[in-house]
C-alpha cells in the first residue's frame, strides 16, 4: 500500500493534466479502419506470420520441457470493453519467481524504487539463462498470437495491463478499454522497458490519436527493427 501511495505521487499528477479529455476524445474516434479494417489487417498478418512461428513456437517449447518447466505462462490481463482474458506467454522465471521478488525488493531500496518506476527489473534474479535469450528477442510473445486469433488482442496496440495495474494508468484508461491490446505498441519501440507508467499512457494514447493502416504498417517495421537488435530484458 506504502509502494501504491508513493508511486501515484511521483508520477501520476503530471499525467492528470488534460489526460482525461484527450483519452475520452481519441478512444470514442470513428473509422472503418479502426471498427473493421484492423481486425482484417491482423488477421492477415496471422495468416503470413503462422507458417513461420509454429515450428519455432514448438522448438521453444520441447526446449522448456527438456529443462523441466512448464512452457507457457498465463496471467490475466484487461483488454477491449474492460475485459479480462488470459494472456499466453513462454515461461522464463524460475517456479518460485514471486516469492523471489518480494525477498528482493524487502532487502534493496534500489530495486524497489525500480520496480516501482516500470514494474520490470533490468537486471531480474527469477529470470531463467534461456529466459533472458528469450526476452531479449521477444520470443516469449511468440504465444499471444493465441490471443490474436481468439480475437483478444491485436499485433498492434497499447498493452495490455494487469487488473491490479488499471490504477496506474488513472485517466488515459479509455484508450485502453476502447482497443484491443497488442503484442506491441508505441511504447515497445521506441523506450521499451525503460518507460515509466506515465510515459507508456502518453504514447498508447498517441497510437490512439494517430491509428490508422498506415500507422500500423510503419509500427510493424519498427517492431522488427526492435525485434533484430534484441533489446528486451
Amino acid at each position: 500500500m506504502f509502494a501504491r501511495a508513493l508511486y501515484q505521487a511521483r508520477t501520476e499528477t503530471p499525467l492528470d493534466l488534460g489526460s482525461a479529455e484527450r483519452a475520452t476524445t481519441y478512444a470514442a474516434r470513428p473509422g472503418m479502419y479502426r471498427t473493421f479494417g484492423k481486425r482484417m489487417f491482423d488477421l492477415g498478418m496471422l495468416a503470413v506470420i503462422a507458417p513461420l512461428v509454429v515450428p519455432i513456437i514448438a522448438v521453444v517449447t520441447l526446449i522448456l520441457m527438456v529443462q523441466g518447466h512448464s512452457p507457457f505462462y498465463s496471467q490475466q490481463r484487461v483488454g477491449r470493453g474492460g475485459r479480462t482474458f488470459r494472456l499466453w506467454k513462454f515461461r522464463t522465471m524460475q517456479p518460485d519467481a514471486e516469492t523471489v521478488l518480494h525477498q528482493i525488493l524487502a532487502n534493496n531500496p534500489d530495486l524497489q524504487l525500480e520496480w516501482e518506476r516500470t514494474q520490470k527489473l533490468k537486471q531480474d534474479p527469477r529470470v531463467t539463462t534461456f529466459g533472458q535469450y528469450l526476452r531479449r528477442t521477444s520470443i516469449d510473445e511468440l504465444p499471444q498470437l493465441l490471443n490474436v486469433l481468439f480475437g483478444q488482442m491485436s499485433f498492434l496496440g497499447p498493452r495490455p495491463m494487469l487488473p491490479e495495474q488499471q490504477y496506474l494508468y488513472g485517466p488515459a484508461l479509455p484508450v485502453y478499454t476502447s482497443l484491443r491490446p497488442g503484442i506491441s505498441g508505441f511504447w515497445q519501440v521506441s523506450e521499451r522497458n525503460e518507460a515509466h507508467f506515465q510515459r507508456r499512457a502518453e504514447l498508447d494514447m498517441d497510437y490512439a490519436r494517430d491509428l490508422s493502416f498506415l500507422t500500423d504498417l510503419k509500427l510493424v517495421a519498427r517492431t522488427l527493427r526492435t525485434v533484430w537488435y534484441s533489446t528486451g530484458y
